[in-house]
């Protein structure tokens, strides 16, 4: 046990020290470039599309996954695959959303989103969006797709 809090003392104590290492180590100039590259979003795609699905990847008891696949939509590095789905293709009122982390050197995303609380012998329509971590839409949505829950 006393080793346990020993670490849980050093290890902040150890964190700070690389941190400042590195501050030190490096100019001001070098410093702001490092940070740039770290934290600048890549430009947002001039158009996003969805270059494969929407699909209904598995469905099991009261549980789907929808996959698709688009171009990389650039911008925050934090993204959302979203789902908007029910029970009637003119009123998709529930909504689904995954987080993902977009890999600005890809130059395509692959989203899943799992849908939880489906009803037995129920079918459902669905469309799919991707948005920013700011709840910026990429500007991509898919025609109404439908699968049964068995």
């Amino acid at each position: 046990m006393t080793c346990l809090r020993v670490y849980r003392l050093l290890l902040p104590l150890a964190v700070t020290i690389m941190v400042v290492g590195v501050r030190c180590s490096h100019s001001a100039s070098s410093r702001a470039q490092i940070y740039a590259q770290i934290l600048a979003p890549a430009k947002p795609a001039s158009r996003v599309r969805i270059t494969k699905g929407p699909e209904l990847e598995s469905v099991k008891d009261n549980d789907a996954i929808i996959t698709w696949t688009s171009n990389n939509p650039g911008g925050s590095d934090q993204h959302f695959g979203v789902v908007h789905y029910g029970t009637d293709p003119n009123h998709l009122s529930e909504t689904a959303k995954s987080p993902i982390r977009l890999n600005q050197n890809h130059s395509y995303t692959v989203f899943r989103v799992r849908l939880n609380g489906l009803k037995p012998q129920t079918t459902y329509y669905y469309t799919v969006d991707s948005m920013q971590g700011n709840g910026k839409s990429d500007g991509v949505k898919s025609t109404v797709a439908h699968f049964t829950n068995p």
